[in-house]
């Protein structure tokens, strides 16, 4: 791997910033949340198998699909992918999450988390 000039011995935030990257955190959330408007989108492969309970009303403050965070007595499952996404999706805006496509649902998507996270 070649290094960058100037950049050597610099932290890993002057790093990204220099780059134009987004941390690895900011990045595995970005994926989660197109990966749950995939399965939002195209449903599920059968009966049983939604893990989220969706709540579509016009009444919910915030985007208007929000999902229902379930609770376990186990720390365990509170790092499970539908535990880890429920907040971040419900605090996005109603205009991302009605995305009619997914490449706009992306760019959306992206402008959000430039400006929430």
């Amino acid at each position: 791997m070649k290094m960058v000039k100037d950049l050597e011995g610099k932290p890993y935030e002057v790093w990204l910033k220099s780059l134009g990257l987004c941390s690895l955190g900011k990045r595995r959330l970005r994926g989660d949340l197109i990966a749950v408007y995939n399965f939002l989108t195209r449903g599920s492969r059968g009966p049983g198998t939604n893990p989220f309970s969706l709540v579509t009303s016009v009444r919910t403050q915030g985007n208007g699909m929000r999902l229902c965070q379930g609770s376990f007595k186990l720390d365990i499952r509170k790092r499970f992918f539908t535990q880890r996404v429920v907040g971040c999706w419900n605090r996005l805006p109603r205009e991302v999450v009605t995305a009619p496509s997914l490449t706009e649902f992306k760019k959306r998507l992206d402008n959000a988390l430039r400006h929430m996270v």
